[in-house]
């Protein structure tokens, strides 16, 4: 069931965000069962907010587990809050 993921980081910078970019190339090496990404941040560029779409919730943790965690923890990046939402 394809889910709706919304995602915030506060003390989740832009900086670091770039660094996870390049460090992981989700761009060239598309996660298994991504649709969707988009992320923005707020006026001070400290507090990151995403919205992914992924074919599963296990796809989403599959991705965070073995590709985005290792790297947010050698950057020191937080680790953000996500709320999942079935599509309907």
């Amino acid at each position: 069931m394809a889910i709706l993921a919304i995602v915030t980081g506060d003390g989740f910078s832009k900086q670091m965000y770039e660094q996870l970019r390049k460090d992981v190339d989700w761009e060239h090496k598309h996660p298994t069962g991504v649709i969707f990404h988009a992320a923005s941040f707020d006026n001070s560029g400290n507090n990151i907010r995403v919205a992914d779409i992924w074919e599963s919730e296990q796809d989403l943790n599959n991705f965070f587990n073995s590709r985005l965690k290792p790297v947010m923890e050698k950057i020191n990046a937080p680790i953000p809050k996500a709320e999942i939402f079935t599509l309907h």
